[in-house]
């Protein structure tokens, strides 16, 4: 009898099949292989780097020094390479690099809830937004590699806290097939060695007899894209796909330029805060995550969502620590790790070709609470922006002195997603297409902003 690897391996391609045949049985459209759309930029992708918990923007990157002791920022602050700008004193690595940063201080996440926006919001049509760019540039490339990626700490290795939204919220598609849901490598094990082909080629042909067998049994399912969801499941067999998540390819130099595992040390991490386990984690997941989505972009991935643990909920409570204890092991990760990104893309010839998008689902509330912690606040948050696009840094809007609302130029959801999509794809172009459903053309109506 013909196997098809180990029964995690079978499981898996049938998975990579049954989704498909599934989605074409819903008359839901396919696409194939690769971005094939004559809509999509070549080569251009989105890192979406989600800070989960929701970082205060006084801590960060609007510190406020000459507001009131109860506003400002909680700690000191630093000069950046932009006369006038000043970060967060955990930033230096960032602040030296200003100039490659485009800082909205006037982004308006829209309500203070805990929830995925704007990686998954009502602007997107409750779908994910890789899902939405899936849809249209196809869900694997050439290669085989999926075109929508979600990252957490799992994904290398993290298994000491369980997130605080899943992967089954990420998966959400909205009105988008089903198939397009982002791939959400779920860390060490059998995920790599399940990637690759666990056969001898010359045995290849036996596969392709069984395919045609389920091809049979799956006659009334047989719709425009079956071959395509097939090839798909070829490609994935074939291909060495599984090379792309496997940092151990890469030199000891640039994993230690990505390491952020060192930072920290553990033990100051006191266990009475219930979310310990989460501030572990990212200091021990996240360049390792920022590493992988590089990894993916340069092998055609287009759409890339990093999360970070739940980390950023600092209202000083049983749970989370506060603003002034939780900065030293929240921001030096962020500051190096994303750094570590920005100058790799840079140096690989990618920082035109890839957006790099940083936020949270909402921002904090400016005056500290009795304990040291900041609450919840959905009428402004943090935003940085680098690559693709944006070819100024600096600062892009204003906040009110008490950093509460936009003062100047306010950004909000749709202009992020406008900005997203407007890097990948050609919009005037898709904009003539006539086979597209009523979300995706609400999308498509979304502008950018113009820096």
């Amino acid at each position: 009898m013909l196997r098809i690897g180990p029964a995690s391996s079978r499981r898996g391609f049938l998975r990579v099949a049954s989704a498909g045949m599934l989605a074409g049985a819903q008359g839901l459209p396919v696409r194939g292989l690769r971005a094939e759309s004559d809509a999509t930029k070549p080569g251009h992708s989105v890192i979406f780097v989600f800070c989960h918990g929701g970082p205060s923007q006084f801590e960060t990157f609007d510190p406020k020094p000459e507001a009131p002791s109860d506003i400002r920022t909680t700690v000191g602050t630093i000069p950046t390479s932009i006369p006038g700008q000043r970060f967060g004193e955990h930033f230096p690595l960032l602040a030296s690099r200003a100039g490659q940063i485009l800082n909205v201080r006037s982004y308006v996440p829209g309500d203070a809830n805990h929830d995925l926006k704007p990686l998954v919001c009502q602007a997107s049509g409750m779908a994910n937004l890789g899902s939405v760019y899936a849809s249209v540039s196809g869900l694997q490339t050439r290669e085989g590699l999926p075109t929508n990626v979600f990252l957490h700490p799992a994904s290398v290795g993290e298994k000491r806290a369980n997130p605080f939204m899943g992967p089954e919220l990420v998966g959400v598609t909205g009105s988008f097939p089903k198939s397009t849901s982002p791939f959400v490598p779920g860390g060490e094990g059998n995920l790599l060695r399940d990637m690759k082909l666990r056969l001898d080629p010359n045995r290849f042909a036996e596969r392709q007899t069984l395919l045609g067998a389920l091809d049979g049994l799956q006659r009334q399912l047989d719709t425009e894209g079956s071959d395509g969801v097939r090839e798909r499941a070829l490609r994935v067999l074939l291909g060495d796909v599984g090379e792309a998540f496997d940092l151990k390819r890469e030199s000891a130099k640039v994993l230690e330029r990505y390491d952020t595992a060192a930072l920290v040390n553990e033990a100051s991490i006191p266990v009475k805060w219930n979310n310990h386990n989460f501030y572990k984690e990212h200091v021990k997941s996240l360049g390792k995550l920022m590493l992988m989505a590089r990894r993916l972009v340069e092998r055609g991935t287009g759409f890339v969502a990093v999360n970070t643990a739940f980390v950023w909920d600092n209202h000083s409570d049983v749970n989370n620590a506060p603003m002034k204890d939780a900065m030293p092991w929240l921001a030096p990760v962020l500051d190096k790790a994303l750094s570590a990104l920005l100058d790799d893309l840079a140096e690989r010839g990618l920082r035109d070709k890839v957006l790099v998008v940083v936020c949270g689902e909402m921002g904090r509330t400016p005056r500290v609470n009795d304990k040291g912690g900041r609450d919840h606040w959905g009428n402004l948050g943090p935003l940085l922006l680098s690559g693709g696009p944006i070819s100024t840094g600096g600062i892009y809007g204003q906040s009110s002195k008490d950093g509460s609302d936009p003062s100047a130029l306010p950004v909000t959801i749709p202009q992020v997603l406008g900005t997203i999509f407007g890097h990948l794809w050609d919009m005037p172009r898709l904009r003539l297409r006539t086979d597209i459903g009523r979300d995706l053309t609400k999308i498509l109506g979304y502008d950018g902003l113009r820096t």
